[in-house]
């Protein structure tokens, strides 16, 4: 059965609306809820036409400051001839309606609802929506991370309904991922995934680890442990998770939770703040400008 994917429309509430929502944003996590999406905050990017976009995750220094976070939102007719404006960034792109058409490295791709796309840093890319209904996509965006003696990434087109998730061990498949990237492939330095779990299902520990998240909800709704407190999520609510916040999840149903999960991943930790972090970033742009 192909999935669900949930995906804003925008709108403004009217005037009766009660204030009072789920937003959340602490020093350890932060939670955008669905209800916020609305026209008064989206924004729009150079060189795309007929696009807004609604900015979920952006580097704050102190907070989560690996990647950001877009849902894309592109008319009949629009899209970008020059998506991309950082060279060093790379991206992922996860299509939850309409169809994109995607032109990568000279080839062509057409992108559906569960299509997933890896786009490398350098990689000469478009966009275009050329069907008849409104494309929506997420577009999860990094500094690529070199590193000397390992080759960039190959560009990757994959479809979610066509891949089977792996079950995490012990959950009889309650728990389960689908991974468009191959987990010991140690040229990636993100990982971009669908986290399924079937109505009673549960993450049984408070994870603590290393990894940035963000958890953006594509159907069904859950309590979700962020830190110290429990929350309830439903379909386009997004979390944003820093480093070690501790999590864990129970989903009730009465069906799926499922959420797109991004989190940096196969590196060294940077040991000096800034451009010195990555001495190789200084020497790509160096060997450009030559």
């Amino acid at each position: 059965m192909t999935a669900k994917y949930y995906s804003p429309h925008g709108g403004h509430p009217g005037q009766e609306q009660l204030l009072t929502d789920r937003a959340v944003f602490t020093d350890a996590y932060a939670v955008i809820p669905k209800g916020t999406m609305r026209d008064i905050v989206t924004s729009f990017l150079p060189f795309w036409e007929d696009t807004r976009l609604w900015v979920i995750s952006r580097p704050l220094s102190g907070f989560a400051e690996t990647f950001s976070q877009y849902i894309m939102e592109v008319q009949p007719g629009g899209g970008s001839d020059r998506p991309e404006t950082d060279p060093e960034a790379e991206g992922v792109l996860f299509v939850v309606e309409g169809t994109a058409t995607l032109t990568a490295d000279g080839a062509t791709y057409e992108l559906t609802p569960g299509g997933y796309a890896y786009l490398p840093a350098e990689c000469n890319w478009t966009l275009r929506n050329r069907g008849g209904v409104t494309l929506r996509f997420h577009w999860i965006r990094k500094a690529y991370e070199a590193v000397e003696g390992l080759d960039r990434p190959d560009v990757l087109v994959l479809n979610e309904n066509e891949i089977t998730p792996t079950p995490m061990p012990g959950t009889d498949g309650k728990w389960a991922t689908t991974r468009f990237v191959d987990p010991s492939d140690l040229r990636h330095d993100m990982h971009v995934t669908v986290v399924t779990f079937e109505p009673g299902a549960v993450i049984p520990f408070l994870e603590t680890h290393v990894m940035e998240h963000g958890l953006y909800v594509l159907e069904g709704k859950a309590v979700y442990r962020l830190n110290n407190d429990w929350v309830e999520v439903e379909a386009g609510d997004y979390m944003w998770l820093r480093a070690f916040c501790p999590q864990a999840c129970y989903a009730g149903g009465p069906g799926k939770f499922r959420y797109l999960l991004y989190k940096d991943v196969n590196r060294h930790m940077a040991l000096r703040p800034g451009p010195a972090a990555y001495p190789q970033h200084r020497r790509l742009r160096t060997a450009a400008q030559k």
